[in-house]
């Protein structure tokens, strides 16, 4: 398959520019910030992306979505990444409606997938535990209890877990931490009794939250896909969300080069143009070719996840590790092409750096993955 956007994907990507472009700037983001927004995004501009059937993206037709794909996700994502826009777009409308179409009853799909399209439900998928992102070593607890199970234990990293109106929780229902067979994936609501939430402002301004669970109950009608058998579709639905994440580093990279040539034709040094200057060209050069190889790869891998999510895993781990080194690699080599002012927070750059760290930690560093790309191959 072409390594391009079909024409109907490439107007998708102008819509989704015009809009975010002219509604969420950089300075968007800056105003949430230090207004300490409760929310931390707008939920005027999360209605008017409904409105435009971008929260269904990923819902089927026959409950109100679009029924697209993760290329069109992606291409949405790419976007967001270009403003760094606060959005519940990935928790909700790419993790959310992959966890509920692909594993989710008929009665489970009726419930949610409309009002995820319409906009009026907010998901989040609590997965992690500790400082990394180890999904087979889900500890939290759930023990059978009546008709249900009850759920014990903590998350951490929940992102806009804080707002969330729907909790998709990975918990432990048999086996020990590591195992592959033992998990189980949970609907709960974020009100129930013996669920508590704290808000956790990121270092980009984003959201997430820790969710500790003290003996919530769950009837069986809150069994998200099969007991003791969630890891496969849990597997899947991260790979999409890791996909949706690749692309919006992709975006924050070109972004940040954008930016960063800009500036290197502006700035003088010494009476000449600092992009005069032979060390910087090279270097410049470099990060081009480097976005444009991560670009491939993360459409490869999305195309893919359409194709077939059950064998995706490997090109998905590639677009990953490399979206993750080159949006290091771009906003190190801006910030430093900037100078000092580059490290002031006056200057939109830093922003770009901090959501760089933190998007390459999500759903598995760089590291992470090429782990899983060894074992996989047997090493």
């Amino acid at each position: 398959m072409p390594l391009v956007l079909t024409e109907e994907q490439s107007m998708l990507r102008d819509s989704a520019r015009g809009l975010i472009s002219d509604k969420a700037p950089i300075a968007h983001l800056r105003q949430l910030r230090d207004g300490k927004d409760a929310d931390g995004f707008s939920r005027a501009l999360w209605k008017t992306f409904a409105e435009m059937g971008f929260a269904g993206l990923l819902v089927p037709e026959a409950f109100g979505g679009s029924g697209l794909g993760c290329v069109e996700a992606g291409v949405v994502m790419e976007e967001i990444g270009r403003t760094l826009m606060p959005s519940p777009f990935l928790s909700t409308a790419v993790v959310g409606a992959s966890a509920l179409s692909r594993g989710g009853s008929e009665e489970q799909k009726s419930a949610y997938l409309p009002k995820i399209a319409d906009g009026s439900l907010l998901t989040a998928l609590a997965i992690d535990e500790g400082a990394k992102h180890r999904p087979l070593h889900t500890a939290l607890q759930a023990v059978r209890a009546g008709n249900g199970f009850k759920l014990s234990g903590a998350k951490a990293f929940v992102v806009d877990g804080h707002v969330a109106d729907l909790l998709i929780v990975a918990a432990r229902s048999a086996g020990n931490a590591g195992d592959r067979n033992g998990l189980t994936l949970f609907l709960v609501d974020p009100k129930a009794k013996g669920v508590a939430i704290e808000r956790t402002v990121m270092v980009d301004a984003h959201n997430a939250a820790r969710i500790t669970f003290d003996n919530v109950e769950v009837n069986a009608d809150g069994v998200l896909g099969e007991v003791d058998g969630g890891a496969a579709l849990l597997e899947g639905v991260l790979n999409i969300g890791r996909g949706a994440v690749a692309s919006e580093m992709v975006g924050l990279s070109e972004e940040v080069f954008g930016r960063t040539v800009t500036y290197l034709k502006e700035r003088k040094q010494f009476g000449k143009l600092i992009g005069e200057f032979q060390a910087l060209q090279h270097r410049a050069a470099q990060l081009y070719i480097d976005i444009e190889i991560t670009r491939a790869a993360v459409l490869k891998a999305l195309q893919a996840l359409d194709n077939d999510v059950d064998k995706a895993g490997a090109a998905v781990a590639v677009a990953k590790a490399r979206a993750g080194t080159t949006a290091t690699l771009a906003v190190q080599e801006g910030v430093q092409m900037h100078g000092g002012m580059g490290m002031t927070d006056q200057f939109d750059i830093g922003f770009f750096m901090k959501r760089a760290r933190v998007a390459q930690e999500l759903f598995g560093d760089s590291n992470f993955h090429a782990e899983q790309l060894a074992e996989g191959k047997g090493y």
